[in-house]
């Protein structure tokens, strides 16, 4: 995103009223708003949702909640968030391009007092949600302490063509099956009562992409410790989040064949397997106290999971002796069959995704 673009931004709405006066930071709480994932502060409590599922919540009194949202980006679009309100997910919903506009949230329950998050759907490379207030009366918000997960991954961690409910495959932009909310992350984080984190980008892998030999595109080393998990560097991620739990799920796109017209070349375990090394040093740089688990991937069967599964264990192999961390473990997922957009998982493939992952990371959150 252009950093002037952001800036000049931030003067045009720097008038603008916001209910509740408490300034906070990303990833953080004040007394009325609570914000989670990748977010940038702008001002007057404005914030710009980055990654997929990140997330502003807040509490309010009445049956009337307008709130104001903008998709911005110097590539106008429109964008989508996920509405859950009083713990149950009332839809999806289309922020056109061009300037904010207020968009009615329907009141679905009898509640005296409502808790509303907004979850931005889509993913980083589709811009920013700008939050830019409610008409509703806030009241404060108070969040419990909960067990953490940031889950570091690709297209399929992003929810990347899982809801087809709407939009048919095939059909208006590449994103508008998008539904971060129903990926397994967020799924299983509900499941387990925890506070999540996505750190992912469609078409990335540990050394290479889908399409690109680490030639024209950035993968997730180059873009990890950067806030909006791109190229830009002039704005750090703050890590302040301090997850109990880091699962990776990096690979499906180091082994896939790419386009089939583009040269490809064959799959470099030594090259992957130097990076992941590399790259959990780099989560250790930030998150000392974390425990790490690598994914295989649902989408890899037959030789190339073989050569998937022989590669984390080699990673893990590469840390058997470090005595500052907790052991990594490995989970391997069943295959299956994606029922979603362009070979992804649909929704009821992400809920079969938390299912199996439930019981492993339950075990390893409750570990002393």
């Amino acid at each position: 995103m252009n950093t002037n673009f952001i800036a000049l931004f931030s003067l045009i709405i720097g008038s603008v009223l916001f209910h509740g006066d408490k300034k906070t930071s990303a990833n953080n709480q004040g007394d009325n708003f609570i914000y989670q994932g990748r977010v940038e502060k702008i001002n007057n409590n404005s914030v710009i949702l980055i990654s997929s599922a990140s997330s502003v919540s807040f509490n309010f009194i009445g049956d009337k909640c307008d709130v104001k949202l903008q998709s911005i980006d110097t590539w106008e679009h429109h964008n989508y968030v996920s509405l859950e309100l009083d713990g149950e997910y009332i839809g999806r919903l289309k922020i056109e391009k061009g300037l904010a506009k207020t968009y009615p949230v329907a009141i679905t329950t009898n509640n005296k007092v409502h808790q509303l998050t907004i979850y931005k759907a889509t993913e980083a490379s589709n811009g920013g949600v700008l939050f830019n207030g409610t008409t509703a009366t806030v009241t404060e918000i108070n969040h419990q302490t909960k067990k953490k997960i940031e889950f570091i991954g690709n297209s399929i961690t992003c929810g990347m063509g899982n809801d087809i409910k709407e939009i048919p495959c095939g059909t208006g932009e590449w994103f508008d099956q998008h539904n971060a909310y129903w990926a397994y992350g967020p799924i299983l984080s509900r499941a387990l009562n925890a506070d999540f984190l996505l750190s992912s980008v469609s078409g990335i892998g540990m050394y290479r992409n889908w399409n690109d030999e680490h030639i024209e595109e950035a993968i997730m080393p180059d873009v990890y410790e950067n806030l909006y998990l791109n190229k830009d560097n002039s704005k750090p991620f703050d890590f302040n989040f301090q997850p109990d739990l880091v699962s990776i799920c990096l690979g499906t796109n180091d082994l896939s064949d790419g386009d089939g017209v583009k040269k490809r070349l064959p799959f470099n375990e030594e090259k992957y397997v130097a990076n992941y090394i590399n790259f959990i040093k780099t989560v250790y740089k930030h998150s000392p106290k974390t425990r790490i688990v690598l994914l295989n991937s649902p989408m890899v069967s037959g030789e190339k999971n073989t050569i998937l599964v022989k590669c984390l264990k080699r990673v893990i192999e590469a840390f058997k002796k470090d005595k500052k961390h907790k052991k990594i473990a490995l989970f391997e997922y069943a295959p299956m069959e994606p029922k979603g957009c362009g070979y992804h998982p649909d929704i009821e493939d992400h809920k079969l995704m938390a299912q199996q992952l439930e019981s492993f990371f339950k075990k390893l959150l409750n570990e002393k």
